[in-house]
């Protein structure tokens, strides 16, 4: 296995258990719709990581930038969930702009994903 997909799945895994995790306190506390959405981007983008890092070994051209596009979406949901959690459970923000900053990294994270099919050679010749 690639050391790139290794160090993605590292990171899926805590995402995706975060995310069950925040998931069953939502719905143990009033008004956890904050929290509910944190549990949302955080299973959501553990299961893209996780196909990211499986489709890796399969892309040659593209690989470098589907790693970027993975670290982006892990960065960025760690950040806007990570900030969500921080206002349901502490009252507190993690910092100014912190979930919108993880939110635009998001994004940026899910159209960097489309690299491996613009540069990978078997991707067009199909």
């Amino acid at each position: 296995m690639l050391r790139s997909s290794r160090v993605l799945l590292a990171c899926a895994a805590p995402m995706g258990a975060s995310g069950v995790i925040f998931a069953a306190m939502a719905t143990h506390l009033q008004g956890g719709g904050t929290l509910s959405t944190a549990a949302l981007f955080l299973l959501m983008h553990a299961c893209a990581v996780l196909g990211m890092a499986a489709l890796l070994p399969h892309v040659e051209g593209g690989r470098r930038g589907l790693c970027v596009a993975g670290a982006l979406l892990v960065a960025g949901t760690f950040l806007f969930s990570g900030d969500l959690v921080l206002r349901q459970l502490a009252g507190m923000k993690l910092l100014w702009g912190t979930a919108p900053f993880g939110g635009g990294m998001m994004i940026v994270g899910w159209l960097a994903a489309a690299v491996p099919v613009v540069f990978d050679k078997r991707a067009r010749a199909s």
